[in-house]
């Protein structure tokens, strides 16, 4: 069992995709409120190893040296990957060993404004950041970012890197409605977008419980209507998770050991995760899968999801 890379697994937008995860649970510059996969509980702006360079370099050799290659190879995981200070290595590395596999950073962009930060990202072939708001208040309340994040010099990060960076650009945009989908807050972010240049927005939705209660899921006609009052001609809604079972890489066998943890007691995904061995980023994958076919279902507990049998 990996313990730094996880799937290949079925992403909703980059097919059959291998993920390496290089800081640990919930290392993260943000704590959104919407993040599926639990509250923060090391935010933090501190770059360091978090994880050996060796240790993720040996896990890589010995998948690709046991297992057909992927469609891709995508940076993404339970935290902020960009915190971990060799991520621009690692990246050298599979781009000098795998040269014909794309690899792809999925990042919030809070630290782009450090210019080693950039400089270890050029060599991908796509960065996927994230802008949620553009004004402080709402950035403060819906991505309760660490003390040492500045909306500004954030946003600022972002149209830096959009200058400097030769390859794809995808900016994610997470709407919540009665958080960021007033027209203030809408009107901010095109603003912002305009100054970044992005090749393509990616509208994204609430797909499962959040950090705490009460959020509600943005509606198709409500995402219409933020793209109709951007009137940008590259957007496009994240759509909801494909019927992963009828793909190839489907494992039924995660599956029904994702069933039998959770029989015995409901838990939160981390506990899941713990007990099965299997990556977090991995397994949720799964549990949409599991949820949309009414397999299981959950229900949040003092700001904790927890999933049992339907």
């Amino acid at each position: 069992m990996y313990k730094y890379i996880f799937g290949p697994v079925p992403s909703r937008r980059l097919g059959i995709s291998l993920g390496i995860d290089i800081v640990p649970l919930k290392t993260c510059s943000l704590n959104c409120v919407y993040c599926e996969c639990g509250p923060t509980n090391n935010l933090t702006t501190e770059r360091k190893e978090y994880i050996p360079f060796e240790d993720i370099i040996e896990e890589i050799r010995h998948y690709f040296n046991n297992n057909p290659e992927p469609e891709y190879i995508t940076f993404s995981g339970s935290g902020e990957l960009s915190l971990n200070i060799k991520i621009g290595e690692i990246i050298d590395f599979l781009k000098s060993n795998f040269p014909k596999i794309p690899v792809a950073v999925l990042s919030n962009g809070t630290l782009f404004n450090d210019k080693t930060v950039r400089e270890s990202l050029l060599k991908a072939d796509l960065v996927i950041p994230s802008l949620d708001a553009a004004t402080e208040e709402t950035f403060l309340r819906i991505d309760r970012p660490s003390k040492q994040v500045n909306l500004q010099d954030y946003i600022d990060g972002l149209v830096q890197f959009r200058k400097e960076f030769k390859n794809k650009l995808w900016l994610e945009v997470f709407i919540l409605p009665n958080y960021n989908d007033n027209m203030k807050d809408i009107l901010a972010l095109k603003e912002a977008i305009q100054r970044i240049k992005p090749d393509l927005i990616q509208l994204n939705s609430l797909d499962r419980p959040g950090c705490i209660d009460g959020l509600e899921v943005a509606s198709e006609e409500i995402l219409n209507k933020i793209i109709e009052l951007w009137g940008f001609p590259n957007v496009e809604i994240i759509s909801k998770s494909k019927k992963r079972e009828g793909i190839k890489s489907y494992r039924k066998d995660l599956e029904e050991h994702i069933l039998g943890t959770i029989a015995r007691r409901p838990s939160p995904v981390e506990n899941i995760a713990e007990i099965t061995g299997y990556h977090l980023s991995e397994l949720m994958k799964y549990i949409r899968t599991l949820e949309e076919q009414g397999k299981i279902s959950s229900v949040n507990l003092n700001n904790q999801v927890f999933y049992k049998i339907s």
